[in-house]
């Protein structure tokens, strides 16, 4: 398959999902003149969605320079990315549980909404992971102007954010708080680590960043 097909289908499921994710938001109910409060209301739900719309923006900034350096994509590629995709597309529903646990201030409630959003997250680093241990293995499919230092700079990070958001849920059955810091610090890393990746695939090209 060529890689434009390939990265116009996700492109694709990643604008519908942000699509997706906006579509959560509602006007709140209120009496007349009550409307400021109503919406101050809402913040957990504003919070959740810009953590989540951050997330999935990073997420496709990764998928497209990563898959920039493709040549050609074989049938396990594809079978990996729609798993990958599956993942991603799981985030409305831990953001909407996190949204509606911290609107209701119950601990245990908090608890159970961040630890579902922590394993999504590491679900979703995990496929990445599997996708970056098979290209790897798989050089003929890469573009000959990205060099095989590329892949050793950047292994580590999936297993990076896979550990993070393993502290995350351990931690959550301890500090509900201290959890969701460890959630946000994992989302927060996927973009400087995004920023890492970008500079070093631009240096394997011999491309100043």
């Amino acid at each position: 398959m060529k890689t434009d097909r390939f990265q116009a289908f996700s492109d694709g499921i990643f604008a519908i999902l942000i699509t997706i994710l906006v579509l959560e938001f509602h006007i709140p109910d209120y009496h007349a003149g009550r409307l400021l409060p109503a919406l101050l209301a809402q913040w957990p739900l504003f919070l959740s969605y810009a953590f989540s719309y951050f997330y999935v923006g990073t997420l496709w900034l990764f998928h497209h320079d990563y898959f920039s350096m493709l040549k050609r994509i074989d049938r396990n590629v594809n079978m990996l990315n729609l798993l990958m995709l599956f993942s991603i597309t799981l985030l409305d529903y831990p953001m909407s549980l996190v949204a509606d646990a911290l609107t209701s201030g119950n601990r245990a409630d908090m608890q159970t909404a961040f630890i579902v959003y922590d394993l999504v997250a590491l679900f979703i680093s995990a496929t990445f992971y599997f996708m970056y241990a098979y290209l790897h293995h798989h050089q003929d499919l890469k573009s000959a102007a990205v060099s095989n230092d590329f892949y050793a700079a950047i292994k580590l990070d999936p297993v990076r954010s896979v550990i993070i958001y393993g502290l995350a849920i351990a931690v959550t059955f301890w500090s509900v708080w201290l959890g969701a810091f460890l959630l946000a610090s994992g989302i927060i890393f996927h973009f400087f680590a995004y920023l890492r990746m970008s500079k070093q695939l631009a240096q394997s090209k011999g491309v100043t960043a």
